[in-house]
C-alpha cells in the first residue's frame, strides 16, 4: 500500500509564499499595450479588484491567508501526500515517487486554492458578478465552487473544443450556479470577429480570455478572474508546496526534482516554488522540470518576448515565452495545456536557468497514464498525465544508472470527467500531434515589437 502522510489541519499554512520577494533579477513588468511603458494599478483597475492588484506588484515574502479563505480551504485541506509505492514496485526503480493529491478537492484539482481567494477578494470590494475564461473546464469549475461560496454569480466562457469534449465539466460548472458559454461566442464583439473569420473555430484561451474580459468590463458590477499565469494566482497556489514542504519534513525526505504540468504554470508555481525559495536563497538545491504538450510547445519552442495574453489584445503586454497570441492549439484532449503563452515568472525562472522545461505528445502521455491507473488505481487528468510520463522517464533513468532520487509532483487534478479521450487512447485513435515551425511563424508576426 501507498504511504500517506496526513498533516494536521492545525499546521496548514497561514500565509502564501511570494517568490518575487527572492527573486535575484527583476521580474519584467507588464506594459501598455500602446506606450509600451510599465503600467500602473489604474489600467487594472476596471478588471480586478485593488488587493488582488497589489498583490501582483508586491515584494514582501509572506501575505496572509484570510481567516474566512482559510476556512473553506479545510474543506479539502491539508491535502494527502502520497508515496506511489506500486508504480515504483512495477518499474523496478530506486527512485522514491511522491505525489501531492489535490484531487481531493471538491472540483476535484488544485485551481480552488485561487478561485475561492479571488472570490473572496471580489466580494471584500462589492463585486457582484465575476466573469471567466476555462479550457478544460477545472478552472470554471472551481471558480463556480468558490463564487457560490461567497455568493457571487459567474460567467464562464469554455474553449469550444472542450466544452463539446468534457460535458460534464459544464454541468459541474451549472450545477454550482455558473452560467457557461462556449467559445467563441456570439454574445461578445470578440466572440463574433472569430466567428465571422472561422465559424468553427475550435477556441483558445486566447480567445475566451479577450470574451470574458469585454464581458466584465462592460458591466460596472462585474470584474474578470483568470485561474493562472498572473503572480497573485500563483501566489495562492503555494499552499500546495507548503504543505509538502512539511510533509516531507515529517519522514525526512527532500525532493531531487519536482515537476508538474504547464498550461499558464499556475500548479507549478504551487509545487515548486517553496522548493525554488530554498534555491534561490542558497539553502539547497533543487532541480524543477515543467511539462508541457509537443502541440502547444510554448516554453520549449516559443522565444521569449512580450506578447498579449488573449487574442483581441485587450490584456497588458507580458514579457513571456510565447507561440503568438493569434495562435490557436491543435484539439488535443489536455486542454488546460492549450495555451500561447506562459506565467511571467515561470519564463523568467526557465530563461535564468532556475528551472527547465520538458514537452510530450499525447501518446506517450496516455500510455504512462495507464500505467498509472493501473498500479495506483486512480485516473489522471490528461494535464496531470502530462507530469506522470516525466516521472516515468526519470524514474526508469534511475534505475538505467542506478541512482536513488526523491522525485515530488503535483497531481493536480482527476480525469473522471475525461473518460472520452481514455476512451479515445484504448480504441487507438487518440493522434500524436507535433507542431509545425510555420504555424509558429505565422502566430509570431502578430508579436508587438518592444523595445
Amino acid at each position: 500500500m501507498d504511504q500517506v502522510v496526513n498533516l494536521p489541519q492545525g499546521q496548514m499554512p497561514q500565509a502564501w509564499y511570494n517568490i518575487q520577494a527572492d527573486l535575484p533579477w527583476p521580474a519584467p513588468p507588464p506594459l501598455h499595450p500602446a506606450t509600451h511603458q510599465p503600467i500602473g494599478p489604474e489600467l487594472l483597475a476596471p478588471i480586478f479588484p485593488m488587493a488582488l492588484i497589489q498583490q501582483e506588484v508586491s515584494q514582501v515574502r509572506w501575505i496572509e491567508i484570510p481567516q474566512e479563505v482559510l476556512d473553506v480551504y479545510a474543506l479539502w485541506r491539508p491535502t494527502p501526500l502520497r508515496r506511489a509505492v506500486a508504480l515504483e514496485k512495477e518499474l523496478g526503480t530506486p527512485a522514491r515517487i511522491y505525489y501531492k493529491d489535490e484531487s481531493v478537492s471538491p472540483p476535484g484539482s488544485h485551481k480552488p486554492n485561487t478561485a475561492v481567494a479571488q472570490a473572496y477578494y471580489n466580494k471584500m470590494e462589492g463585486v457582484e458578478r465575476i466573469a471567466t475564461e476555462t479550457g478544460a473546464g477545472q478552472w470554471g469549475s472551481a471558480l463556480a465552487f468558490g463564487t457560490m461560496l461567497m455568493g457571487l454569480k459567474c460567467t464562464v466562457y469554455m474553449v469550444k473544443v472542450s466544452y463539446e469534449q468534457k460535458p460534464f465539466r459544464k454541468s459541474l460548472m451549472g450545477l454550482w450556479g455558473a452560467e457557461v458559454h462556449a467559445s467563441p461566442s456570439n454574445l461578445t464583439e470578440a466572440g463574433r470577429k472569430v466567428l465571422a473569420q472561422d465559424p468553427d473555430c475550435p477556441g483558445s484561451l486566447g480567445i475566451a480570455i479577450s470574451e470574458a474580459i469585454e464581458d466584465a468590463v462592460k458591466d460596472e458590477h462585474a470584474k474578470y478572474s483568470l485561474g493562472s499565469v498572473l503572480n497573485h494566482v500563483l501566489m495562492h497556489q503555494t499552499i500546495i508546496g507548503l504543505e509538502a514542504k512539511k510533509q516531507m519534513e515529517m519522514i525526512g525526505e527532500y525532493p531531487d526534482i519536482v515537476t508538474s504540468c504547464i498550461g499558464g504554470g499556475s500548479n507549478m508555481a504551487g509545487i515548486s516554488f517553496p522548493f525554488l525559495m530554498d534555491k534561490l536563497t542558497g539553502k539547497k538545491d533543487v532541480q524543477a522540470v515543467a511539462v508541457e504538450p509537443e502541440a502547444c510547445p510554448s516554453v520549449t519552442r516559443g522565444p521569449y518576448r512580450y506578447d498579449f495574453g488573449d487574442i483581441a489584445e485587450t490584456t497588458p503586454l507580458l514579457k513571456m515565452f510565447t507561440l503568438g497570441h493569434t495562435f490557436i492549439p491543435a484539439k488535443i484532449h489536455a486542454g488546460g495545456l492549450r495555451y500561447h503563452g506562459m506565467a511571467p515568472l515561470i519564463c523568467l525562472l526557465c530563461d535564468r536557468n532556475a528551472m527547465t522545461a520538458k514537452a510530450y505528445r499525447q501518446n506517450p502521455v496516455f500510455e504512462s497514464a495507464l500505467l498509472w491507473a493501473r498500479t495506483q488505481g486512480s485516473v489522471p487528468a490528461p494535464e496531470t498525465a502530462h507530469t506522470i510520463h516525466l516521472v516515468v522517464e526519470e524514474a526508469r533513468r534511475c534505475k538505467r544508472e542506478r541512482k536513488e532520487k526523491v522525485i515530488l509532483f503535483n497531481y493536480s487534478g482527476h480525469g473522471h470527467f475525461d473518460m472520452a479521450a481514455y476512451d479515445a487512447y484504448l480504441a487507438g485513435k487518440l493522434e500524436d500531434y507535433s507542431l509545425p515551425q510555420e504555424e509558429i511563424d505565422k502566430a509570431l508576426k502578430t508579436v508587438p515589437v518592444v523595445g
